[in-house]
């Protein structure tokens, strides 16, 4: 007598491999939530703790829960204001010495600075494009962010010729490559930086959802 065929593809599970496979379904809906509200409650409790620190003289025993987050958006408005003009940034630039000229200090503060600066929405708007690096060749195309176009400030070494800097990020915001290559190697595409940011700290995993022919989403 034969033996019966063994079951294929799952067609049944047992109660644990069910019970893993509901958790981890479960992990990775509540997780992205859970760390938001998390880190939104660090600056929340934060900006509260500063609140009272800062406004207990003035106000007494008199605090409404929340003024510290009207607090801090009011302060950063302010410091945003303040910063637009010429002459704060003049004094601010003294405020920075110590931290452009002390060694280890200097590194830090001027890497992350640039990179801030980098998303200012003052900074230099025709430089910050995405593009898709192909080198001529190869099938293989990288998603980068165009950081320089422009090598006259820089030291003596660099190839001749009409090049730009593009800044190559990793997957879990590891780090990344800078890699100088001609202009005709780089392709626009429309995306912001923001977006392309975001896509490549989770390695390009999130897919929009498919449209069934009836314009509603596929099952």
């Amino acid at each position: 007598m034969a033996s019966p065929a063994p079951l294929r593809g799952g067609a049944h599970e047992t109660p644990m491999k069910s019970l893993y496979k509901y958790f981890f379904r479960g992990l990775i809906t509540i997780l992205p939530v859970a760390l938001t509200v998390y880190l939104l409650y660090i600056f929340l409790a934060w900006m509260e703790t500063a609140a009272l620190w800062i406004l207990r003289p003035l106000i007494g025993s008199f605090y409404i829960p929340g003024l510290g987050l009207v607090f801090g958006v009011l302060s950063i408005l302010v410091i945003g204001y303040l910063v637009s003009k010429q002459s704060v940034r003049r004094l601010l630039s003294f405020a920075e010495l110590p931290f452009t000229n002390l060694p280890v200090v200097k590194s830090i503060y001027s890497s992350l600075k640039s990179f801030a600066d980098y998303f200012s929405p003052s900074g230099k708007q025709g430089e910050q494009s995405v593009v898709i690096l192909r080198m001529p060749g190869h099938a293989m195309e990288i998603v980068g962010l165009i950081t320089r176009r422009s090598f006259a400030d820089l030291g003596p070494g660099f190839l001749p010729g009409d090049r730009v800097a593009v800044y190559l990020p990793m997957g879990y915001m590891i780090g990344g490559y800078t890699v100088f290559v001609p202009v005709d190697w780089v392709q626009p595409i429309d995306m912001s930086v923001e977006e392309a940011m975001r896509s490549s700290m989770i390695a390009w995993m999130a897919r929009p959802p498919a449209q069934g022919a009836g314009g509603g989403q596929a099952g």
